[in-house]
């Protein structure tokens, strides 16, 4: 399978007729009929449809699964005398593959991502009664030194803001406020902000519903100013964009064509945005999130409520964060300090 293919995996996500799994998500790999390439698609395509169905993984999360399976496949096919059928791989020709990686250059936070993946599999193919042993028991993981978060200063955020209401014209500008400031203000994830629709906010009470990662709901508060911005939005630039598309879409956010912003137009919007702020280094949404969490814990925030609106599963995750704000606090302390 090579590069086409493995796009072709990637995007394979259509509505199953015979199936209805994880809301309609079908997610195939392409079949091969010659084997024992064909046996590795069929287990593929049913581990797939298992994350989606059991594990409720989300379509990116799939897509990128089967990226690294292809890539897989393709890995073997490369390092021996083709592709050998599922009982009969063996930890000596994926050791082969991992070499392969690191040869070309793979930085080791993807090398550990794919490695995950291909652990994964193998022991669903266990659990299936397809595998006696893991083949990947015995073959370690890249040591990763985990990275601290990168974040903003509050003059920074404020920088942004400003040259989020001067971006496009003026529904467009207000609508790209209200993005950045209900990033800032929530924490939340790019995709979960893009799926908001209108109904899950409410001024009133000052929060917004979100739909997370893993189908989990959860509550998260929003201050004036984003609220303030929101309501400019929903008065005065929404409509606008609405009228741009003859079906009325319930998202909150809409693109310049009055459907819904997707992942990659809200990426594209705040990249445009940054460049009008002038600042000396690239911002992506999970940026706003990591400065969401720092200045909620440098403003006295205890760790756990800052795990609930964040949405993280473990309190170890939301951890990162005091590191963040414990080297700040390091660097104040040996910029003032007379004998630091």
């Amino acid at each position: 399978m090579g590069e086409k293919n493995c796009e072709k995996v990637q995007k394979r996500v259509d509505q199953d007729n015979n199936q209805n799994i994880a809301g309609n998500i079908n997610i195939s790999v392409t079949q091969n009929t010659q084997e024992p390439i064909a046996e590795w698609d069929r287990w593929i395509d049913r581990y797939l449809r298992h994350l989606a169905a059991e594990r409720n993984h989300s379509i990116h999360t799939c897509g990128a699964y089967a990226g690294d399976l292809a890539q897989l496949i393709e890995l073997l096919e490369q390092t021996g005398s083709g592709v050998p059928r599922l009982p009969e791989v063996a930890a000596d020709r994926l050791r082969l593959c991992i070499t392969r990686l690191y040869a070309v250059g793979m930085e080791r936070s993807s090398l550990a991502r794919k490695l995950a993946a291909w652990r994964g599999f193998f022991r669903y193919l266990i659990r299936e009664g397809q595998l006696t042993s893991h083949p990947m028991k015995r073959l370690k993981s890249p040591k990763l030194g985990r990275p601290l978060p990168k974040t903003l200063s509050e003059s920074e955020v404020s920088g942004l803001l400003s040259a989020a209401g001067r971006t496009g014209d003026e529904p467009l500008a207000l609508r790209n406020l209200a993005m950045v400031e209900l990033f800032y203000a929530s924490g939340l994830r790019v995709a979960e902000l893009c799926g908001l629709d209108l109904g899950n906010v409410d001024a009133s009470l000052g929060y917004v519903r979100v739909l997370g990662k893993g189908g989990k709901e959860r509550i998260v508060p929003v201050g004036e100013q984003a609220l303030e911005a929101i309501n400019r939005y929903l008065k005065q630039g929404r409509p606008a964009l609405a009228r741009r598309q003859r079906e009325v879409s319930p998202a909150l956010f809409l693109n310049h064509r009055g459907r819904r912003l997707n992942v990659r137009g809200a990426q594209d919007i705040l990249s445009r945005i940054t460049d009008g702020a002038a600042l000396q280094r690239g911002i992506s949404p999970h940026t706003l999130r990591h400065t969401f969490a720092t200045h909620l814990l440098d403003g006295g925030a205890d760790l756990r409520s800052v795990q609930e609106m964040l949405g993280h599963a473990k309190l170890s995750t939301t951890q990162i964060y005091t590191h963040v704000s414990a080297e700040r606090l390091k660097e104040i302390y040996h910029k003032t300090h007379p004998r630091a």
